[in-house]
């Protein structure tokens, strides 16, 4: 982890002002082709969901914005990698939070999946051991189809981003999928978020 220099940032005044707003977030929804991804899923055994949140952990990481936090209220800070906490049900249909390490490793990534998959069946703990601001918050909806998507915010200053996916639809010959994402505009504008969005389609398709 490193510190941005945010005096000479080319986003400085940006981020100036946008960190004075109560709510500095602002959610975009995109619907991604997974055709390729739920395929591979099925043919390889894995689970679909370890599968694209695989793809989308590895746009996450290559855009450099998303790793961007902030600390103090005015400084920034650079994360090396970014993980995932997503939330995973149990048998009872609540849920915890998981702190899933990212690994560019599909099967590295997917155990440490299964990992926080047992540890969370087996407690009823909301919270994972590990809970820092290196990663960000994901949600699964495979239950509902939807084109926006509200995430609940504390009443500080939060910098983590949000991902929430879909539940998976075909349309002809094709299977898509909406992945909604909330992050803050005083860290990146829409261009970032459409970076994210170009990588992580790209990857869905790699399979």
């Amino acid at each position: 982890m490193k510190k941005l220099n945010v005096h000479t940032w080319n986003r400085r005044k940006h981020f100036e002002f946008f960190n004075t707003f109560q709510d500095p977030f602002f959610a975009v929804a995109a619907p991604m082709n997974v055709t390729k991804a739920h395929e591979f899923a099925k043919a390889s055994g894995n689970s679909f969901f370890a599968v694209y949140l695989h793809d989308c952990m590895k746009a996450i990481n290559e855009v450099e914005a998303f790793r961007y936090r902030i600390e103090n209220d005015t400084e920034v800070v650079i994360h090396e990698a970014i993980h995932a906490s997503a939330t995973i049900m149990r048998p009872d249909k609540t849920f915890g939070f998981s702190f899933i390490d990212y690994d560019v490793n599909f099967e590295k990534f997917r155990k440490n999946i299964e990992a926080e998959k047992e540890r969370i069946i087996n407690s009823d703990d909301l919270f994972p051991p590990k809970n820092s601001e290196d990663c960000i918050y994901v949600s699964a909806l495979p239950w509902a189809s939807f084109t926006g998507h509200k995430e609940p915010f504390h009443g500080r200053k939060e910098s983590v981003p949000r991902i929430a996916f879909s539940k998976m639809e075909v349309e002809k010959t094709k299977k898509k999928m909406t992945v909604s994402i909330s992050v803050n505009h005083a860290l990146m504008d829409g261009y970032h978020v459409g970076q994210f969005t170009e990588k992580f389609q790209e990857y869905l398709l790699k399979h």
